[in-house]
């Protein structure tokens, strides 16, 4: 039997990235020397970035009912898992085992993106995001985020908007 092509990536790409060059999505690439003894993936990215941290969202995986759900939620904030269970018609949530989400995405904890993921997951997108003209995610690795519209991530990730995230 032939072997299967490799699937092509751009020099120094995600599958964030390539999912959006593929959409034709517009988005712009920000890259920050991450430091490995940093607390917060998010709030370091906000801060090497000089963004508010209300516009730099992080990507959660949470189990609700059995069933992997990506939640993205500003970094300022914390996920409200029981408004996540409620967003998608579930009971209750927790959040997902650490191999799991990075088996189930193929990112590694810190670099998961909403984008390009292995398995494509439902999505919630909290929705203080739209009141932001971009909002910037993790584009697949730790140091490299992706800045673009609230609504393009939606329609990219088949996400839902809801109050998902607590101040």
């Amino acid at each position: 039997m032939a072997k299967k092509p490799k699937k092509q990536q751009q020099p120094g790409g995600t599958p964030a990235t390539v999912a959006l060059t593929a959409a034709g999505t517009a988005f712009t690439v920000h890259a920050y020397d991450h430091d490995p003894a940093g607390a917060s993936y998010g709030e370091e990215a906000a801060e090497a970035l000089g963004v508010s941290p209300d516009r730099v969202f992080k990507t959660l995986v949470a189990d609700v009912d059995g069933a992997l759900t990506v939640a993205v939620v500003p970094v300022a904030g914390s996920l409200d898992l029981k408004a996540l269970a409620s967003a998608v018609g579930g009971k209750r949530a927790t959040m997902a085992d650490p191999a799991a989400a990075e088996r189930t995405t193929g990112y590694v904890r810190g670099g998961i993106s909403p984008l390009g993921q292995r398995k494509r997951l439902r999505t919630v997108l909290d929705a203080s995001a739209r009141t932001h003209a971009t909002i910037c995610v993790s584009a697949g690795r730790r140091g490299l985020e992706v800045e673009l519209a609230a609504s393009d991530l939606a329609e990219l990730t088949g996400a839902v908007f809801a109050e998902i995230a607590r101040a």
